[in-house]
């Protein structure tokens, strides 16, 4: 009990009790609020790379079977080779940056196509320093 004042106990809290407790809590909630963005940060950059692997595995097997490179990254899921486009989950959107270069698969080919793609977002990674669009 706390001390007693003209006959009546004082039992609450002083208001520096409360803002110590307060502070304390919004110090606790930035600390979480900051790890959550890093780990929301570091899904989107392993999602990132897990699509340009997949969709390079995809250019590299439709060129293989089809003798010649794709135009587009539609070209390989009207071919079947990818189930849907995925979206860059750095810019939320469909807007893949393919690659065009010469790929002869065969004397008589004489047409460019697709040989890699790449992400559109210009933002650079946090942690391996390096631009999106550059893996």
């Amino acid at each position: 009990m706390r001390k007693r004042r003209a006959g009546v106990f004082n039992n609450g809290f002083t208001l520096i009790e409360l803002m110590i407790v307060i502070t304390i809590i919004v110090i606790l909630i930035g600390m979480a609020a900051q790890s959550y963005e890093k780990s929301i940060q570091r899904s989107r950059e392993a999602v990132l790379k897990h699509d340009l692997q997949v969709m390079r595995q995809a250019i590299d097997q439709y060129t293989l079977d089809k003798q010649a490179a794709p135009q587009s990254v539609d070209d390989l899921q009207q071919a079947g080779y990818l189930g849907s486009v995925p979206v860059d989950p750095m810019t939320r959107a469909k807007d893949w940056v393919p690659q065009f270069d010469n790929v002869v698969m065969s004397p008589d080919q004489v047409t460019t196509g697709m040989v890699d793609v790449h992400s559109n977002s210009d933002r650079t990674s946090p942690f391996e320093g390096t631009a999106y669009n550059t893996w």
